[in-house]
């Protein structure tokens, strides 16, 4: 009679444990796309008071100071090979030095804000295609579909965004080599696993401070790194570090760390119109009837993808 009750009980103790798992990651992949999204909301700060690689440094500066005293005795204690096996400083210059200074790079150069994140936002199709070709990885054919319904839905909300200007035309190729780069340090952060594994502080941390050294170089050479301090500078790099390193990078690899590369890149197709949404509340820019049947496309996608993965 034990033995039975044992029976019963376990299969339940199991499945509840799934489905708090299961909605805990929903959860997660929800307030990613939000902290994600700020990141857009956060360079409509900055364009107006200085130049946006300069606060790109300083948001990464802002993130190294403050986990630093939280990573100091791991980072004592780890060998320098564990340390540049979790990809710390090379996942970190792809992860943010390489995505942020193409999408940010580009737009400066005159490329329209639509087109750089619709190029970014092809990150899901960009990790999906690297992992079939590099590592053999591949998709179900539903998640494919899913993927596809997802670009979709991307490109019914920012149509009415999208323009060609006279800029040089490799500039248009910044964004994307941009998402290719975050494409493949998530893949290296997938396939890469070291002895010591480094916990989520200590890998965001190196990888702030990795990206710090390359903006200081990169924004230095443009202009002075620190510009007129003002009320709007201020806001802008606590804005982003806070919430869009923070937590859009930080629930990045959150997630990352359970469940596949594909999913979680799929999830950031409903950042566009988040971003709109914001916009709207924030600056009064239009919403559109478009722009939400877009993202009702984009949720199908990504169901489909969690179905498939």
């Amino acid at each position: 009679m034990l033995n039975d009750n044992t029976t019963d009980i376990l299969p339940r103790k199991t499945d509840k444990k799934a489905v708090i798992g299961t909605f805990s990651l929903l959860a997660c992949e929800a307030l990613l796309v939000v902290a994600w999204s700020s990141g857009f909301v956060g360079a409509r700060f900055s364009i107006d008071y200085t130049s946006a690689l300069v606060v790109v440094f300083w948001r990464c500066v802002l993130v190294t100071v403050i986990l630093f005293p939280f990573v100091i005795r791991q980072l004592c204690r780890t060998p320098l090979a564990s340390i540049a096996l979790n990809a710390g400083a090379g996942v970190g210059l792809l992860a943010m030095a390489g995505y942020l200074a193409g999408v940010v790079k580009g737009i400066e150069l005159g490329v329209s804000a639509g087109l750089a994140a619709l190029m970014a936002d092809l990150l899901p199709i960009g990790t999906a295609l690297l992992a079939l070709i590099f590592m053999r990885q591949k998709p179900a054919n539903v998640v494919w579909l899913g993927l596809l319904l997802g670009v979709a839905g991307v490109l019914m909300v920012s149509w009415g965004s999208l323009s060609l200007k006279a800029v040089p035309l490799w500039a248009y190729a910044l964004p994307l080599l941009g998402m290719l780069s975050l494409a493949g340090a998530t893949l290296l952060q997938k396939k890469f696993q070291p002895s010591t594994p480094l916990n989520l502080t200590t890998t965001l941390w190196l990888q702030s401070t990795a990206s710090s050294v390359a903006f200081a170089v990169v924004a230095g050479s443009q202009g002075p790194l620190l510009p007129e301090i003002s009320r709007g500078f201020v806001l802008s790099v606590l804005w982003t570090g806070l919430f869009s390193t923070f937590g859009g990078y930080g629930l990045y690899w959150f997630c990352l760390q359970r469940t596949s590369a594909v999913r979680v890149t799929s999830v950031l197709f409903l950042s566009p119109p988040v971003t709109l949404l914001w916009a709207w509340a924030m600056f009064g820019e239009p919403l559109s009837w478009t722009m939400l049947a877009g993202m009702a496309v984009s949720l199908l996608g990504i169901g489909m993808v969690i179905k498939g993965d």
